[in-house]
């Protein structure tokens, strides 16, 4: 992780210096900005591995920056907010981000979950990625998978709805791809965040919930079924 570069935007001075060198203690190296213009512009100036953006910064929030983001690359994207209960943490999600960890948090805990997004990111850029996961262990036979019109490329990480090319994050990706090696099968979410997110305890649910309704609005709604009480599925 030694050239991994993170961009951490934090107002809280004590919390921003603190994180900052605990992160770069632990190899990472660190550009920490204290609201969210200077970490937009940051961000655009350096391209940074992966971005830590607290909810509650000024000049542009958390949420908002997360959608700049966005906008312009798939870089992961971890929130940081005061309130696991706090309707910021699924505002976070539904901008872009692909995880959250609450305030105030173990500098381990936030290692640990940094090298657990960049694990899944290398893996979902190509077969030679870093790190196992979704894929890992039940790799299809065939090359593109269908789906009525949806069509998974597994060796290029390319999606088709129609014809027509959908941009799909890294964390999406994953998702879709344990949806497609077992259409009709339904997976729970502890299932999906152990694959996907890569926690070997229980988390928070709703990552698992608002990804699965960003991965409807981009490869159609009635695609995967939710089966109430148990989980997801993909409609083959």
């Amino acid at each position: 992780m030694a050239d991994t570069h993170v961009l951490f935007v934090e107002d809280d001075d004590v919390i921003r210096e603190a994180t900052q060198l605990a992160l770069e203690r632990d190899g990472f190296v660190v550009t920490a900005m204290p609201d969210g213009l200077a970490g937009l512009e940051a961000f655009r100036a350096d391209r940074p591995d992966i971005a830590l953006l607290d909810v509650m910064v000024p000049g542009l929030d958390g949420v908002s920056l997360c959608r700049r983001i966005r906008d312009e690359s798939t870089v992961p994207v971890i929130m940081l907010s005061a309130r696991a209960d706090s309707i910021d943490v699924v505002l976070g999600l539904e901008a872009g981000a692909d995880d959250y960890v609450t305030k105030p948090f173990d500098g381990a805990v936030l290692v640990a979950r940094i090298r657990a997004v960049l694990r899944r990111f290398g893996h979902a850029s190509g077969p030679d990625g870093a790190g196992g996961g979704a894929a890992d262990a039940d790799v299809p036979v065939e090359a593109v998978l269908r789906f009525g019109d949806l069509e998974v490329d597994t060796e290029g990480m390319e999606v088709r709805k129609g014809g027509v090319n959908v941009a799909l994050t890294p964390t999406e990706m994953r998702l879709l791809l344990e949806f497609s090696n077992a259409p009709g099968t339904v997976l729970s979410r502890d299932r999906l965040l152990e694959r996907v997110w890569d926690y070997g305890w229980g988390g928070d649910t709703r990552v698992v919930d608002v990804h699965v309704q960003r991965l409807r609005g981009k490869i159609g709604q009635d695609r995967i079924e939710t089966v109430r009480g148990f989980g997801y599925k993909l409609r083959g």
